[in-house]
């Protein structure tokens, strides 16, 4: 008995606390990991739905008219619907042009551009 009392190494205790320690810093990096990835495609989505509400705008500059207009287009793959609203401003000319995306899989990937375009005639 006095031979193992005079052993070096870990008891299984501490074993335990360094097997919960290495546990916790496991899954917070995990965690990090899939906050990452999220991120990631919040930021792809918000992307292609400022590339698609900025194409509806651009045609409503063209000169396609006053009023409001819905449609879907799909862009990457993937299928977005759109909203726009084109007004005319105090400012001879000038429009206001609104458009609103989402899209169809993923309504937090809601985008919104404003903007006053110079009518086209």
């Amino acid at each position: 008995m006095d031979d193992l009392m005079g052993r070096d190494g870990f008891s299984l205790i501490e074993m335990l606390v360094a097997m919960a320690v290495f546990a916790l810093a496991a899954m917070a990096l995990l965690n990090l990991s899939g906050e990452s990835v999220r991120s990631a495609a919040r930021v792809q989505d918000r992307t292609l739905g400022g590339i698609v509400a900025d194409n509806i705008a651009a045609e409503a500059v063209l000169g396609l008219g006053d009023g409001s207009e819905e449609g879907r287009v799909i862009l990457a793959g993937r299928d977005w619907r759109w909203r726009r609203s084109v007004a005319t401003t105090e400012i001879p000319n000038l429009r206001r042009v609104e458009v609103r995306v989402v899209a169809e899989e993923n309504e937090e990937a809601a985008r919104r551009v404003v903007f006053a375009g110079a009518q086209g005639r």
